[in-house]
């Protein structure tokens, strides 16, 4: 017998490992699997058949235990800053000058861990942060969990949010294995520190791979398994696939004009959106875009608010507002509280599918896209020079690195530019298709078909 647990912690883990074939793959592998639920259980109805969802209790922390959590997260930076803008910019923001404790802590654990900051000394922290929260009251109530379940396989759908330490904690008192699913092409490279250390890892490509073992020393390479990402495998099953004319029908498009598609990112890193919008649409008025259908997709991890005016401003735009649902206010990270629909799925789908091209300010939506074998513009017009937001330091992360390299997109940095970019797809799509699919290749290692499978398979031999 052998029982798996899935730790589901936000909507993005909801939809690649609930609206995916993950869950039916698993019960294949397992004689049980059982979700531990960082959303409210009433989520899964009708998504589930022989899976149980056990809602775990919020974990809230303490001042101690984010002091050294911090600790642990500003030392990994440290120690990786060098060459590496994307970890730059993020130890960057980091720093506080606020004058309250968390303020004065940061400023503390700033100059303590520019001098202490190795692998060691991370590991310590970690140790710390753990010992900090052992007699949580949740953290104990956890301990009661992983007495009654008795798991083999405990497997986190993502690496880095801090509420999941306590369980990584438990299970390693209980000699549970435990694996984790890095859960972007950015997290390793640009990112901070997990939020523990885990057994077994899983990622999506060789590179992903050679990230890991680059930036987690300790990790032997046995370890890490390369399967995919189930991200993108709702794009190659049928329940979620219409037809052309109803994706028509659904946005209301005119089907004799070819359609672009512009997908914001949220307020946090994509300031810039209103301008390329506005770049575009205009640009549609005064026919130096040809007529087209102009579809914006809004984040879906943010209320689309900022684009209200929009909708009077430019009535010709059709938009599509992600279906994902909030599940729970007062979290204290409310984003990871949204949860897609299947709808959401099925109206994204018929997006990549029957959009012609997609402009986007260096979004994994580009990655999207491209299964479909479309054409992307990345617009970044701002830089520490022109007033606007600096999207352009983006194009130093080091995963965006790769995009640039790989001349699957066309990176603008004006008007002009963007507008002759997307001209270009529109006359000639095939144009940069053949980098388009080395991109995909190298960020992506495995077919989408069967992904879910191999991560089932993956963690049934870990087990």
């Amino acid at each position: 017998m052998k029982k798996l647990g899935v730790v589901i912690t936000d909507g993005v883990g909801f939809r690649n490992f609930v609206l995916s074939d993950f869950l039916s793959e698993a019960e294949k592998q397992f004689d049980e699997v059982v979700i531990l639920s960082c959303l409210p259980a009433s989520v899964y109805e009708g998504f589930l058949q022989k899976t149980r969802v056990i809602e775990l209790s919020i974990f809230e922390e303490k001042f101690q235990t984010w002091f050294f959590r911090k600790t642990k997260e500003v030392a990994h930076l440290q120690l990786h800053k060098k060459n590496n803008f994307g970890i730059t910019d993020n130890l960057n923001t980091n720093k506080s000058k606020t004058k309250t404790p968390r303020g004065y802590a940061t400023r503390l654990i700033f100059k303590w861990t520019s001098l202490f900051h190795n692998e060691s000394f991370i590991q310590f922290y970690n140790a710390l942060q753990q010992l900090s929260f052992k007699n949580n009251p949740n953290v104990k109530g956890y301990k009661t969990l992983f007495e009654k379940e008795n798991f083999d396989v405990l497997f986190f759908t993502h690496q880095r949010p801090p509420f999941i330490a306590p369980l990584v904690y438990q299970a390693e008192q209980f000699k549970v294995k435990t694996a984790s699913f890095i859960f972007s092409w950015d997290n390793l490279a640009s990112k901070g520190r997990m939020a523990a250390n885990f057994n077994y890892y899983l990622v999506w490509s060789d590179l992903m791979k050679k990230e890991l073992l680059h930036f987690y020393k300790k990790v032997k390479p046995e370890n890490v398994a390369v399967v995919g990402t189930p991200q993108f495998e709702p794009y190659v099953l049928d329940r979620y696939k219409i037809t052309k004319s109803e994706f028509i029908s659904r946005f209301n498009l005119d089907p004799t004009k070819k359609t672009i598609c512009f997908s914001c990112g949220d307020i946090s890193t994509s300031k810039n959106d209103e301008l390329y919008i506005t770049t575009i649409a205009q640009a549609i008025q005064e026919n130096r875009i040809p007529a087209v259908n102009f579809l914006v997709r809004t984040s879906p991890a943010e209320d689309p608010i900022r684009f209200e005016s929009f909708v009077e401003k430019f009535p010709f735009i059709k938009w599509n507002y992600p279906k994902w649902n909030l599940a729970r206010n007062g979290h204290q990270e409310e984003w990871s509280q949204r949860i897609p629909s299947k709808e959401d799925v099925v109206d994204l789908r018929s997006i990549l599918e029957f959009s012609d091209q997609n402009i986007n300010m260096l979004s994994t939506m580009s990655l999207d896209f491209m299964q479909f074998e479309k054409p992307v513009v990345n617009p970044v017009f701002g830089n520490s020079d022109n007033g606007l937001y600096d999207d352009q330091r983006f194009l130093e992360y080091p995963h965006i690195k790769n995009v640039v390299a790989s001349h699957a997109t066309r990176i603008v940095k004006n008007s002009e530019e963007l507008i002759s970019s997307i001209n270009l797809y529109l006359e000639s799509p095939e144009v940069d298709a053949e980098n388009r699919n080395q991109l995909i290749q190298m960020q992506i290692g495995g077919e989408l078909k069967g992904t879910s499978k191999r991560i089932a398979q993956t963690l049934y031999h870990f087990g």
